[in-house]
């Protein structure tokens, strides 16, 4: 069955993933919730896909916000329900076990922040703005903004965000560490594209734990963490992809890694 509200392509082994609604600067209402869930679902069971990107449709919005119609409606039962619904979705994006690169091409505000940050690495355009302005409207962040911010940028920078409700603009959001690159708009696709298919070339056992070490290990002890480093050292070390990725740098040639 087609999305509704996304669009879905996989070009050699990547999945573009595009929030498609442009009149309305991209706005998360439930209909995205559930189409997200329903793509996300079909990155983790499909095999061919090897990693995603994630951008939103036209030239001024990654994904603006929430739509306000739908929660200008909500009580304390639904609007509850409806972060619940949300929150599990950008979690199980986070958890897929493919890297997952958001390509912000304008207005990453409120929920659609909260989105990029729920993606592994953030490549801005140099027009991109970020921001969380919730409290202006009398709430809060719904979809792990107050939770992802502090972890990325620090709690004295998230609490100037989420408090002020204040955007700022690429270069300020890669000073902070909210994003990794910054890029003309022109670019930011291709560029998108070459630092996935680099992560790509490397060994997606080792990817894939690597960003379940760094996710699970961030709620962990520090000798809980090692010990789950560990143990994924360990794993790793009986992977026909280790054997490949020695012999390939002994032998001074590209490695060809299966997963396996």
């Amino acid at each position: 069955m087609p999305y509704e509200t996304l669009l879905f392509d996989v070009r050699d082994g990547i999945a573009f993933l595009t929030v498609n609604r442009p009149d309305k600067l991209n706005a998360l209402n439930d209909a995205v919730i559930a189409d997200l869930d329903r793509a996300v679902a079909q990155i983790e069971g499909d095999d061919a896909i090897k990693g995603v990107i994630l951008t939103g449709a036209g030239p001024k919005a990654f994904v603006a916000g929430a739509d306000i119609g739908e929660l200008s409606k909500q009580n304390q039962i639904t609007g509850k329900a409806r972060a619940m619904r949300g929150q599990a979705v950008f979690r199980r994006l986070e958890r897929c076990g493919k890297p997952v690169v958001a390509a912000v091409n304008g207005f990453a505000l409120g929920g659609g922040c909260e989105l990029a940050m729920a993606c592994h690495l953030r490549v801005a355009s140099e027009s991109a703005k970020f921001g969380q302005p919730e409290v202006k409207l009398g709430i809060g962040p719904g979809y792990g903004g107050t939770v992802r911010l502090p972890r990325l940028v620090g709690k004295g920078r998230a609490l100037d965000l989420l408090l002020t409700a204040r955007m700022v603009g690429a270069e300020e959001a890669l000073q902070m560490g909210l994003v990794n690159r910054v890029v003309p708009a022109e670019k930011l696709m291709a560029e998108s594209e070459q630092l996935l298919r680099g992560i790509l070339a490397n060994g997606p056992l080792a990817v894939g734990l690597c960003i379940e070490a760094v996710d699970a290990g961030l709620e962990m002890s520090l000798d809980e963490a090692l010990l789950l480093e560990a143990n994924h050292f360990g794993f790793l070390a009986s992977t026909d992809d280790m054997r490949e990725g020695m012999s390939a740098f002994l032998e001074k040639r590209p490695a060809s890694f299966r997963g396996s």
